[in-house]
């Protein structure tokens, strides 16, 4: 399920909710495990991702476990080189690092840290890591100097090469929504991460996938060597009744994604765009009234695919079918529901397997 529009199977990767802690992830992650994902995306919200995806690796002996993403420019990227590595040789090479730049407010009065033209830095970022990576492979130095960063000492002493064989380097991915950052990931990453603002259709076809593969081609690579994983949320449940549910409690998850001025877009392509500005306020004060005559049913129904566990493989094949190489999907609320869930993740693969053909 790619671009090219080879045979290929699409890959499903859960999500983890932003609570959940190092105490609870082993066991979300047996449960995916279980469920027959392909892999576990761990976020950086509330806790460490990589305390997380160490818990998660720990647990499972089959998935892959993503970050997704780790905040860049919050942690020096030769420290993300040395956990990444070792992650990596932990589980065998089933950790992968998942990158994001996150906003400048976050940034700078969040964490702390000094903030500037995210595009150019994360590109030094990733190359460090990458140096780094050489150097902890082959015992000597691989240095890198740049504008925002530089790599230019690593004793004997604090290089991790030991002389055995180590798994293959940790494949890198980058999370983004404007132009240069989706650019970016086609030239330096090993994959992409979509937000759920821009992993719609349209978004998809008109701004994100162009953009990746303009970066792909200014490196000398195609589309093809780059997974594309389209960050999916969906309005399920067993029933009806279960929809109602989960629809009432999308849409102040909706006001507040689409009340982020960089995240319009997405309104945009779909016709809403007028939208952004009542949400933005109703963020800003604090005041739900009238959200649903806001976010009505037909505005989440345009924007988060809706659909019973019968029906989801196919709506799901049909939004995004031969765009992308992967998605991510939330498993059930109630573990009572994963038999079912379980046969849905089986048919979304051979579903969209058969679209990408």
């Amino acid at each position: 399920m790619n671009g090219s529009g080879r045979s290929s199977t699409v890959r499903v990767y859960a999500t983890t909710d932003p609570r959940l802690g190092p105490v609870e992830i082993g066991a979300h992650a047996r449960r995916v495990e279980t469920l027959g994902y392909d892999g576990l995306h761990v976020s950086e919200t509330v806790h460490d991702p990589f305390l997380l995806a160490l818990q998660a690796l720990q647990a499972t002996s089959r998935i892959v476990v993503r970050t997704s993403v780790a905040l860049a420019f919050v942690r020096s990227p030769v420290l993300t080189a040395y956990t990444a590595w070792d992650l990596a040789r932990l589980s065998g090479g089933r950790f992968q690092l998942g990158l994001g730049s996150q906003i400048r407010q976050n940034v700078e009065d969040r964490y702390g840290m000094p903030w500037s033209e995210p595009a150019a830095r994360m590109r030094e970022y990733v190359q460090v890591i990458r140096a780094a990576f050489a150097t902890f492979r082959s015992g000597r130095l691989v240095p890198f100097e740049g504008d925002h960063y530089r790599f230019t000492r690593m004793q004997p002493y604090f290089n991790p090469f030991d002389g055995t064989p180590a798994p293959p380097d940790p494949k890198i991915f980058l999370g983004g929504v404007g132009p240069r950052m989706c650019r970016l990931a086609g030239e330096v990453a090993d994959g992409y991460i979509g937000h759920p603002t821009n992993s719609g259709p349209r978004s998809l076809a008109v701004d994100t996938l162009p953009a990746l593969a303009a970066g792909a081609r200014a490196a000398g690579r195609s589309r093809d060597d780059l997974e594309v994983v389209a960050g999916v949320q969906v309005v399920t449940g067993a029933a009806d009744a279960d929809l109602r549910r989960e629809r009432d409690r999308q849409r102040r998850q909706f006001a507040f994604l689409y009340s982020t001025p960089a995240y319009r877009g997405a309104l945009d392509h779909a016709g809403l765009g007028h939208l952004q500005a009542p949400l933005a306020r109703m963020v800003r004060e604090d005041s739900w009234t009238g959200l649903a005559d806001v976010v009505t049913d037909d505005v989440l129904a345009e924007l988060l695919p809706t659909a019973r566990y019968s029906e989801l493989a196919g709506v799901l094949a049909a939004r995004v079918g031969g765009l992308v190489d992967g998605i991510t999907l939330a498993p059930p609320a109630d573990p009572a529901d994963d038999p079912q869930f379980t046969h849905v993740l089986e048919r979304l693969r051979r579903t969209t397997a058969q679209e990408s053909r």
